[in-house]
């Protein structure tokens, strides 16, 4: 599985695009209103939206800068439109009209020619022919005025330093002072024949398309509300993703809102989107899997529907702003999330696709004392938890019974949202997303009885999918392996009916933990996962992650042995690389280009008959010559005891091994399976795992100065020096091969 990072195109495909393209306008908004862009036409875009505060104020934008696409399918940064002139039809409801005292305005933010920053503010109106609802704007940038009346507050703009602009809609109402309008108010505008021309008009805009492989898609609403769908599905499309797209709709966003609380399924303007995203999605050939959490944002959830600790507390998660869990006793909570379940698929449905759903992490909260938040009024009243001070301690018959309780209520929730579903989209495929970390914390084994309860064994869902992303990101991969064991032996669901969902980065300046994404990806695609996603799209285009599907005939890298023992007469030759300058006085300055030695060796003379000349041919054939690696037994130097690889520090889990000689030190990368045996603090363990290329990953970090050392047996792993080998015939029966050059490979 290969991969590269870039932030930039660097002689890939590109083309043109006219500015103001439809695709690639955006919007803003403060919370708690909602937008959203979609494109209606080629050259047309609406704006769905709803108002709840009288100071609400939506931007419809255009920037200079691309700062949303993948690296390699970005528009070129223009600033400079004086060679642009901008038209197109506008069409209104339900905001300020375009003659009205705040109406739409354009304000334009840059420079002016002095490199002085500012911005212009042009009334819309005074470049619109046509009624206040239904007209004809046209801006030519090279004579354009700011201002709110013509010519008399006439501010010229200079529109050759611009960062970004944007249209500003306001609902009927509109106050600076703020507070609650007396209802939401829902609003539309279009812009169609939207055309730009001039000689600024065009601009290039990256056009690569990488070919399908096999790793599909996640996304979510919450990070990608305020780019259109069609923008969004170009690429995933063009950077290689086919399959099902995994897309959470997200805890922030969807809803519709009365009085500042949850009081309805999905807003206008999410529903908008997320038709236009259906559409799309079933035209460039996708499936759609919904995925819906337990989750939502914390500022606008009824207070009786929050999962609670036993003081009361509500289970708020570590987001900023935060949100919370639902409780799964609740019934007014679950009746919610059945509702909104089933407007998802059915906007699926309407647009062709059949019908997926995905039940997102769903789980009793627990706080990060160890608090578990199972004392809402509806739990108490479902299951009569007993208190239970902190569940990563030892717990008693009663408080054992109280998570098992919990557990199948949580089963009991998902089956009635999956029956719902069901009931309105028959046929539907269900599918389950746990995440390991969580639901299966070795600090805390008990919790898996209520957040991994056996009432979701199969066949509860037709598809059990997987995450893990923080084993992942810590390098845990024995973690991951072992948790995978562990959800399919309590589950039972078979490899065919499991999948896989691999990241995800939080942080752009964390961006080289793709490296372990991906070989995670990889690890599950090799266990036979029936899909594998990278979590998620927005990331994928922020880090510029650029993924491609290598062939298995690239591997360098063949786990076998040298076919044949080696004997005294073999020669080892350790190496070195060393830089020798001797002065006209005779002086030497030596330069150590290598840390490590690196050994050749020659087997040739432990070859002695026909068959082991046969033996070798063989082996040499099917390495390609010097392409592809493989173990060797130095006779020599094989096997290593109380080795210190590391010493504690209280934090630190992984260790590589090493073989030590003296002041030197050799990493080993291919020890012996089944061979290493670890001891922290003299101590001997077996709660370790041994990942590839010889890290061993503790199950507990060591206490600081505890001491962790391993004796393992060892390989080398090497290559051929040459792309040629030659043998003799001695005698009868008797072959030789006067020389075999290997090579050490250096794995790290």
């Amino acid at each position: 599985m290969g991969f590269w990072l870039t932030e930039a195109r660097a002689g890939q495909a590109t083309g043109v695009m006219t500015r103001f393209d439809p695709v690639y306008w955006t919007v803003d908004f403060p919370r708690p209103m909602m937008a959203a862009v979609t494109t209606i036409a080629p050259d047309a875009l609406r704006v769905d939206a709803v108002f709840y505060n009288r100071d609400d104020l939506a931007g419809l934008i255009w920037e200079s800068a691309d700062r949303h696409d993948h690296p390699l399918l970005r528009y070129d940064t223009a600033r400079d439109y004086r060679g642009c002139r901008l038209s197109f039809r506008w069409q209104s409801a339900g905001v300020l009209a375009l003659d009205a005292v705040n109406g739409p305005v354009l304000t334009i933010e840059g420079r002016d020619a002095g490199g002085r920053a500012r911005s212009w503010y042009v009334r819309l109106w005074n470049y619109a022919r046509g009624t206040p609802e239904d007209a004809r704007v046209t801006i030519d940038f090279a004579t354009l005025d700011g201002g709110f009346v013509l010519p008399g507050e006439r501010d010229p703009v200079w529109a050759g330093d611009i960062d970004r602009m944007f249209v500003s809609l306001v609902a009927p109402g509109f106050d600076v002072a703020g507070g609650a309008l007396p209802q939401p108010a829902e609003a539309w505008v279009e812009l169609s024949d939207i055309a730009c021309d001039g000689a600024g008009a065009v601009v290039a805009v990256g056009d690569v398309v990488l070919p399908e492989h096999d790793l599909r898609i996640a996304s979510g609403y919450d990070d990608s509300y305020h780019l259109t769908p069609a923008r969004l599905l170009r690429n995933a499309l063009q950077l290689g993703y086919r399959g099902a797209i995994v897309h959470y709709v997200g805890m922030s966003h969807y809803f519709r809102l009365s009085g500042g609380m949850v009081a309805g399924t999905l807003n206008v303007a999410c529903a908008a989107w997320h038709r236009d995203f259906a559409t799309r999605a079933k035209a460039l050939g996708y499936d759609v899997i919904w995925s819906l959490s337990y989750e939502l944002f914390d500022a606008h959830c009824p207070a009786a529907w929050k999962q609670r600790a036993a003081d009361r507390s509500p289970a708020l998660t570590g987001w900023t702003p935060p949100s919370t869990l639902l409780s799964p006793a609740h019934a007014g909570a679950m009746a919610y999330l059945r509702g909104v379940a089933v407007a998802f698929v059915a906007i699926g449905t309407g647009a062709g696709l059949a019908p997926r759903f995905q039940i997102g992490e769903p789980w009793w909260w627990v706080l990060p004392d160890g608090r578990p938040c199972l004392y809402d009024d509806g739990a108490k009243a479902a299951f009569a938890p007993v208190a239970i001070a902190d569940v990563r301690g030892t717990l008693d018959a009663a408080q054992g019974a109280t998570l098992d309780r919990a557990g199948a209520a949580l089963a009991a929730s998902t089956a009635a949202l999956t029956a719902a579903v069901k009931a309105a989209a028959p046929g539907c495929v269900t599918y389950l997303l746990a995440y390991l970390p969580t639901v299966l914390d070795s600090a805390a084994p008990e919790i898996r009885r209520m957040n991994l309860p056996t009432g979701w064994a199969a066949p509860a869902f037709d598809v059990l999918q997987r995450e893990d992303y923080a084993w992942v990101t810590a390098g845990d991969t024995g973690a991951s392996a072992r948790g995978a064991a562990a959800v399919t032996q309590r589950l039972g669901y078979p490899v065919g009916q499991q999948e896989y969902l691999a990241g995800f980065v939080l942080r752009a300046e964390d961006r080289a933990q793709w490296r372990m994404i991906v070989a995670a990806a990889g690890a599950a695609r090799a266990r036979e996962a029936a899909g594998v996603y990278l979590w998620a799209l927005p990331q994928v285009l922020r880090d510029g992650l650029v993924y491609w599907q290598e062939e298995d005939a690239v591997e360098a890298f063949d786990d076998v042995m040298f076919p044949l023992a080696l004997g005294r007469e073999a020669e080892v030759t350790p190496t070195f690389s060393t830089g020798v300058t001797t002065s006209a006085g005779g002086r030497e300055t030596r330069r150590v280009a290598w840390a490590e030695a690196r050994t050749r060796y020659d087997v040739g003379p432990g070859v002695r008959s026909e068959t082991d000349v046969a033996t070798l041919l063989a082996f040499y054939r099917a390495r390609l010559g010097a392409a592809r690696g493989f173990r060797l037994r130095d006779p020599f130097d094989w096997r290593a005891s109380g080795e210190t690889i590391g010493t504690g520090d209280g934090v630190t889990r992984q260790f590589a091994l090493v073989r030590r000689y003296d002041a030197a030190t050799r990493r080993i990368t291919r020890p012996v399976a089944g061979s290493v045996r670890v001891t922290v603090g003299g101590v001997t363990t077996t709660a370790f795992t041994l990942a590839p290329g010889g890290i061993v990953t503790l199950d507990a970090a060591p206490a600081q100065g505890a001491v962790v050392a391993a004796a393992f047996d060892f390989d080398v792993p090497v290559r051929f020096a040459e792309d040629h080998l030659s043998v003799t015939r001695a005698t009868y029966l008797a072959g030789a091969a006067p020389s075999v050059p290997l090579i050490e490979v250096r794995e790290a």
